[in-house]
């Protein structure tokens, strides 16, 4: 019973103190002094978001600025269309919306998550104090806002893609951006499913470009969740080239050992 009470909740009435492993996982707290620290802590809450919860929604003010502690998000936009457009994934220890919440502006996008996860938010008003008052804070905003800006451009380029495995390649070089997302560290927990609700593709598709990609070995697939072993490898074209190659070519033997196996079948 109260389980279903909790789920009836929303992510904000949900809300409660972090605890200190939670506090540890949030990495812009180090660039604080501690008075800075301090207050930042008691005004910092943290929320359990069930499958498929609003963390923003378009057109909605912005109350908070957002992190994930744990689990995995995706931030989206529907155009004229009704197409969705992704712009980005967001793994354990990104935090997000910076923009908005610096100009104080309704949302332009939808995050919502795509697991269960933990979402932390600093309060708008105390984020404001912080650029007020704590430089170290600003330097990693500004920070936020530099790689935030090449992740969207190159989203829109990750949209255009028609190359599968090209699409896979860039949007895992995206998941794993240190600045952006200091919490994935060389292995990021996430499902085939996952991966092809960010990417846009169907998870067999995915599935035959992770074959591909590890072929080559730019990533190793393991118990749930991907390392990658070279990611400068991810975010080349003539990689993703061979890699392509080398999919076309574990398709086809797929489809040979098919045939075989139904024409054995069939003596």
């Amino acid at each position: 019973m109260l389980g279903r009470m909790n789920q009836d909740l929303s992510l904000h009435q949900r809300r409660r103190a972090p605890s200190s492993q939670e506090l540890a996982g949030i990495p812009w707290l180090d660039a604080l002094l501690p008075p800075e620290r301090e207050r930042a802590v008691r005004a910092l809450c943290v929320g359990d978001a069930l499958v498929g919860d609003y963390v923003c929604r378009v057109g909605r003010p912005v109350t908070y600025w957002f992190g994930v502690v744990e689990g995995l998000l995706k931030m989206s936009t529907d155009n004229e269309q009704g197409q969705t457009m992704t712009f980005a994934g967001m793994p354990p220890g990104g935090w997000f919306g910076e923009g908005t919440v610096v100009k104080r502006e309704p949302y332009r996008y939808n995050v919502r998550t795509l697991r269960r996860s933990v979402v932390a938010g600093l309060p708008l008003e105390t984020f404001h104090w912080l650029l007020d008052h704590s430089i170290g804070f600003n330097r990693f905003v500004m920070g936020q806002l530099n790689e935030r800006l090449g992740q969207f451009i190159a989203a829109r380029e990750i949209d255009r893609m028609t190359n599968p495995n090209l699409r896979v390649a860039r949007s895992l070089a995206a998941l794993f951006n240190p600045v952006l997302y200091p919490g994935v560290g060389e292995v990021l927990r996430i499902t085939q499913q996952e991966l092809a609700y960010l990417v846009g593709l169907s998870r067999q598709r995915v599935n035959e470009a992770l074959a591909a990609l590890e072929a080559q070995g730019a990533i190793r697939v393991e118990y749930g969740g991907l390392r990658v072993l070279d990611l400068a490898a991810l975010r080349s074209a003539d990689f993703a080239q061979v890699a392509d190659a080398l999919g076309t070519g574990a398709r086809r033997s797929r489809r040979a050992r098919t045939a075989a196996a139904l024409a054995l079948s069939a003596c």
